[in-house]
């Protein structure tokens, strides 16, 4: 199920719509490995997806806390949501492509429709706050100061939720 990006699920913020998009580029890229079966690449993939979320995460929660947004409902459906692609990832991973139609089709479908679902239930709710601000507002002024290359999984978590990876 491609998901497309639309000015529908701007957020109001050029880091977070950006990051938005690439993470359903992302999304759309695994989908197609899924199906077209495509084990051997999956798994760098998936732990591209994976990094992508934990900085995303991060950088939502880095901007709510500066423009006074309450989180704690995101943050938890992120750690929701870390949870279940691991599981994901670990029963895709352990069926080596070698997994039926229907849980392609379940697996495809999981990340894209809670992706856009997310953007449209919760991201939404900072979308008013977020219009008071200049588009390129990133905390500290430096709009793409979102490095994490260097950090580990490990301490991606560790900023995330304040305990290592579950």
């Amino acid at each position: 199920m491609e998901t497309a990006w639309t000015k529908q699920l701007s957020v109001g913020n050029a880091v977070i719509d950006s990051e938005h998009q690439n993470l359903i580029v992302m999304i759309d890229r695994i989908e197609s490995m899924i199906k077209a079966n495509e084990a051997s690449a999956l798994s760098q993939e998936l732990e591209r997806l994976e990094h992508g979320l934990c900085v995303h995460f991060i950088n939502e929660e880095r901007l709510a806390k500066a423009v006074n947004f309450p989180f704690d409902k995101n943050k938890q459906e992120h750690k929701f949501v870390l949870k279940e692609f691991q599981r994901m990832k670990g029963e895709l991973l352990a069926q080596n492509g070698k997994w039926t139609d229907s849980a392609a089709t379940h697996y495809s479908n999981f990340l894209s429709d809670w992706l856009t679902g997310h953007i449209m239930r919760e991201d939404m709710l900072m979308k008013p706050v977020l219009q008071t601000y200049d588009y390129k507002f990133w905390p500290g002024g430096n709009e793409g100061d979102t490095n994490y290359t260097a950090g580990s999984m490990a301490s991606l978590y560790l900023e995330l939720f304040g305990t290592p990876v579950p």
